[in-house]
Parts: C-alpha cells; sequence; structure tokens
C-alpha cells in the first residue's frame, strides 16, 4: 500500500506478515500499534523541504505492544516508542522520553537523540543509540539494564538494519552512518537487559554442550527467583 499525506492515528495497526505499507508525509499517534509482522515505512514529502533528522515524522507510542514485523521511520517521534514491543524491528532517528519502556522482545535502533528514562521496566530485547556526543547514558534508566559497546554480531545486525532503513526510506543520517562504518559503530551504545542476557548466554551454553535449551532457560531463572527470593 502505498499512500501519501497525512496520516491519523493507528496507522498499521495490528497489521500481519505480508502486508507493508509505505507512507510518504506524515503521521500521528501509535504507529504499527499491535504490529504482528508488516511493515511501515514513513518518509517527508520532497516537498516538506526539511531536514528530516531534525523534524518530527510521527507521534507518540510507535510499536505499542508490536509481536513482529519491522518499522522504518525517517525523521523523530514523540514519547514511549515501542513501548511493550515484544519483536518488531523498528528504525527512527530521533525519540522522546520513555523510549522501550517495558519492552520484551525485539530489536530498536535509535539514530539521534533520545528523551529521559529510557529503558524503565525493559526486561527484554536490545536497543542500540548513536551517541556521537556521548550524551546517551545520563538519559537511561539503568534499574533492569546495561549498556554495553557493539560485538561483532551486533555490528552486523545493526548495520544490516540501517541499511534497510535507507533503502526504504533515503535516509541521509543512516548515508552517513554507513559511510564511515568503522568509525560510526564505535558511537552506538548497546542497551541490554540484564535477565535476558542471562538467558540468551545460558540457551546459547546449552545448544554447544548439546543439553536442553529450555530447561537450561528455565534453571537460569530458577537461580534468579532464588537470588531475588
Amino acid at each position: 500500500i502505498d499512500a501519501v499525506g497525512s496520516a491519523g492515528n493507528s496507522l498499521g495497526a495490528f497489521m500481519p506478515k505480508g502486508i507493508t505499507i509505505r507512507l510518504t508525509g506524515d503521521s500521528n499517534d501509535f504507529v504499527g500499534k499491535g504490529l504482528s509482522g508488516g511493515r511501515i515505512i514513513v518518509r517527508p514529502t520532497d516537498e516538506m523541504g526539511c531536514v528530516a533528522e531534525d523534524n518530527v515524522i510521527a507521534g507518540n507510542v510507535i510499536g505499542y505492544g508490536a509481536t513482529g514485523g519491522e518499522i522504518y521511520l525517517r525523521g523523530k517521534v514523540g514519547e514511549r516508542f515501542c513501548v511493550r514491543n515484544s519483536g518488531a524491528s523498528a528504525v527512527v532517528e530521533g525519540i522522546g522520553d520513555h523510549g522501550c519502556e517495558y519492552m520484551t522482545g525485539g530489536v530498536v535502533v535509535v539514530l539521534g537523540p533520545t528523551g529521559r528514562n529510557f529503558a524503565a521496566g525493559m526486561s527484554g530485547g536490545v536497543a542500540y543509540v548513536y551517541d556521537p556526543e556521548n550524551s546517551f547514558p545520563d538519559l537511561v534508566n539503568t534499574e533492569m539494564v546495561d549498556l554495553e559497546r557493539l560485538g561483532e554480531q551486533d555490528s552486523q545486525e545493526v548495520k544490516a538494519l540501517i541499511d534497510k532503513h535507507v533503502v526504504e526510506t533515503g535516509s541521509d543520517v543512516g548515508i552517513r552512518v554507513l559511510a564511515d562504518w568503522e568509525t560510526a559503530k564505535l558511537n552506538f551504545v548497546k542497551v541490554m537487559p540484564r535477565d535476558y542476557k542471562r538467558v540468551l548466554e545460558a540457551a546459547a551454553a546449552a545448544r554447544e554442550a548439546g543439553t536442553d535449551e529450555m530447561e537450561a532457560i528455565m534453571a537460569s531463572a530458577r537461580e534468579r527467583g532464588a537470588r531475588h527470593g
């Protein structure tokens, strides 16, 4: 579906796999609410004549409760980006307060500034934030997450998502980041929930040892429960 103009609330809400919406224009709140496999792309029109990464392209609470799919937004958005996301991938060029709040899965890439209280209650999934000014750590709620640098696998995943973002939106900031990737990747911060990392490590160790992954994950959960009991 190719559309031009301004969309109201809940563009592409609950959209399943097999459907793609490409909107040239802008949108209101709840883009991709409950997204369940579809793809949503929002980019400004040429007539807007603006620097996309400095301007708002969509509203608040984007990707709320998404379980799968992809979202690519050329520009900034409002508060509570990807709150309760549990499986979608999303790329955006700046967000407001409370980003990735209560997120349980999926992957988020932010190619610009964030507001305060990022990752509050975030128990799963991974977020990658481009932070050349080193201002992001002071905006993170670190109660449940740690901040890390990109490993090689992270680098490949982030680069692939930015590649898709550029192809779909023509993003200038994405093009600049990819043009000097070896330097740019050093300016990304990985936001990793501690318990989620423990589960991933337990599953990886079980696979390597040839033992049951689910049992390893459950054992990790029981260990955490004992520590916090």
